[in-house]
């Protein structure tokens, strides 16, 4: 297994050479090219997960083939290190203007080499990593929005529980890991509502028992087709115990007090929050005062808990 592919883009026979055995020898894999137009070519089937290039070249050099690179959307994350044997002022202020981070004189010190190309690795992979996440979380906030779109009075309720329960837990003083796994819960703490008929979201009277029965699925629905994704493990029991109550009157499972998970009980706070200051189709928006009284009054044995 290698650490990563390397594209070494060097003119001179002799240290191209040298420095993919290198390179090679570290455990990286290693392709190379003589100048900028066949490392362009080279990228068009392979893309390497580090770039190593001289400046003065023929055919093209290091800036030009750098602006290639950094054109192409499927490329502009490569990490870049400019190499040059003369470490002019001039060589280094435009590689700095380009947006190049990494900079090595010739002759090359082999630690110095090998520590640039770690570091600059493991930060392509942290960005590549965070970039993933966001899309991730993106992917799940859209995913819920599109089941409530189903309900117009509900649109924004994501977001704005997500939002008042990372507040929530941050006056608890929650690690970032902690408030990680409670942001994908309150994202997606009505999921299960897929399942739920359209007409019983929508209905603007009271829910017969039929209908009730139905809506209290959504909770277990909600943290069994997360079951299997690891990544949303910790969501899972906010996703479930959202609307257990504080007295063991609520749903699923019945449970009560501490049986419940802190994060569900937050949630809850901050799902009701919204609920009494949106406007709904069986009720009229309350103000924050109001709304916070209300669950101030609800607090401790009648609801979710102090």
């Amino acid at each position: 297994m290698t650490d990563g592919t390397i594209l070494v883009v060097e003119d001179n026979d002799i240290l191209r050479e040298g420095l993919q055995i290198l390179l090679e020898t570290e455990g990286f894999q290693v392709m190379s090219a003589s100048h900028g137009l066949e490392a362009v070519q080279q990228m068009e089937t392979n893309s390497p997960d580090l770039i190593l290039s001289d400046i003065s070249m023929p055919e093209m050099d290091g800036f030009e083939f750098y602006d290639v690179v950094r054109v192409r959307p499927e490329w502009v994350t490569i990490p870049f290190i400019f190499l040059t044997a003369r470490g002019e002022r001039e060589d280094v202020f435009a590689g700095k203007k380009l947006g190049v981070e990494d900079y090595l004189v010739k002759p090359i010190d082999r630690h110095e080499l090998l520590s640039t190309i770690r570091i600059r690795l493991e930060r392509s992979q942290q960005l590549m990593l965070a970039q993933l996440q966001q899309a991730y979380e993106a992917s799940l906030i859209m995913l819920a929005n599109a089941i409530e779109l189903r309900d117009k009075y509900t649109r924004g309720h994501v977001e704005r529980v997500m939002q008042y329960a990372q507040l929530i837990a941050k006056q608890l003083g929650w690690s970032e890991a902690q408030i990680k796994s409670l942001q994908f819960g309150a994202i997606l703490h009505d999921i299960g509502k897929i399942y739920i008929e359209g007409s019983i979201l929508r209905k603007p009277g009271p829910l017969d028992d039929r209908e009730w029965g139905e809506m209290r699925q959504h909770t277990a629905v909600g943290a069994e087709l997360l079951l299997n994704v690891p990544y949303l493990a910790g969501a899972i029991p906010i996703i479930r115990n959202h609307h257990e109550r504080w007295d063991g009157t609520g749903y699923p499972d019945g449970l009560a007090g501490d049986q419940i998970p802190i994060g569900a009980r937050i949630v809850a706070v901050a799902d009701s929050f919204d609920a009494i200051t949106t406007l709904r189709v069986y009720q009229q928006a309350s103000s924050p005062e109001p709304a916070t009284s209300w669950l101030k009054a609800a607090s401790g044995p009648r609801y979710v808990g102090a």
